[in-house]
């Protein structure tokens, strides 16, 4: 027991648009406990922090109890590293401006630091994977929503607001479909996420009937980019086709932000990179195929070599080291 009071540890909590996972984290980077609820259960943010105190609590006391906590890192979806505010998420139930690390430090009685949870995931990338020695590099998370964390000169960019690098929301499709959160049209997110890969499954299907599809013996509400990735597997035309098509998109995109930062590096990670080279080749062609000659074949387009949850986490627990 006395060696675990002389030991220092971090809480890491990220918050996704459908799960938010968390976890303790020692200076090792070693996730010793981990956990998770949902994100949208409840619709005032105090009783999602309860039910996160609940679980985190016997956690805390497994490792020698709040004495030997340094604080509380979050990454979070429109999180304001300046203010500790999470700002009109378009993923979360709770709206307008919520001022969670006040929130969290008062609940636990530790300084709590706030990001971007792509941003989190980021610094996750840069401490413990595939990007510790680079510099300049963009990661990109395809999960219910795209996030992205930019790193230029080995910091993250949150510009003069904290909201910079929100690559999930250019518009890549002017005058596109629909993104039913923000209300924008054709944006990145509207196609190239979990939930814009299903919507082009229902476009595609609906838009060719005739055409046999194993996807058709799944109703609506069944459909999601996983059943889209199994039918593909099984050689389906269509479903082939529907990561054909967000792969173009997706690889269009990183051929503006490649132009715009010149990364040594994009790291995709999150439920939809699942897929595979399913959604990799088409990506890195359409890349390529966008890119001015002196940026051509200079850009290592890699999946994440961290499970997603351990970056988001071990990149929030990174906030509260310094």
């Amino acid at each position: 027991m006395e060696k675990l009071k002389s030991e220092k540890y971090a809480i890491g909590i990220d918050i996704g648009g459908t799960t938010t996972k968390f976890g303790i984290v020692n200076t090792k980077g070693e996730i010793l406990e981990q956990d998770r609820i949902p994100s949208n259960e409840h619709d005032a943010v105090e009783n999602f922090i309860e039910d996160l105190y609940q679980k985190l609590h016997p956690m805390i006391n497994k490792v020698g109890g709040i004495i030997n906590f340094v604080g509380i890192g979050v990454g979070a979806p429109n999180g304001n590293i300046y203010t500790g505010t999470i700002d009109y998420a378009p993923n979360l139930k709770w709206k307008g401006i919520i001022p969670i690390a006040n929130i969290l430090e008062q609940k636990f009685n530790l300084k709590t630091k706030l990001t971007n949870d792509a941003n989190a995931a980021a610094m996750g990338e840069m401490q413990y994977g595939a990007c510790k020695n680079m510099k300049h590099f963009i990661t990109i998370t395809l999960g219910t929503g795209v996030g992205s964390g930019i790193v230029i000169d080995g910091k993250i960019v949150v510009g003069h607001d904290g909201f910079a690098g929100e690559l999930g929301h250019t518009v890549i499709r002017p005058g596109g479909r629909m993104h039913k959160s923000t209300g924008m049209a054709g944006s990145l997110e509207a196609y190239a996420s979990a939930t814009g890969v299903r919507e082009t499954a229902i476009e595609f299907l609906t838009k060719h009937p005739e055409e046999p599809s194993l996807l058709r013996k799944y109703t609506i509400n069944e459909l999601t980019s996983e059943t889209v990735y199994e039918c593909a597997i099984k050689g389906d035309n269509i479903a082939n086709n529907i990561f054909q098509f967000t792969g173009q998109i997706l690889g269009e995109s990183l051929a503006n932000f490649v132009m715009f930062s010149s990364p040594e590096a994009i790291v995709l990670f999150g439920g939809l990179t699942k897929a595979g080279n399913l959604l990799l080749n088409p990506t890195k062609k359409h890349m390529e195929l966008n890119l001015l000659p002196i940026f051509q074949n200079k850009v290592k387009l890699i999946f994440s070599e961290l499970q997603e949850s351990d970056a988001a986490i071990l990149g929030a627990s990174a906030l509260v080291w310094e």
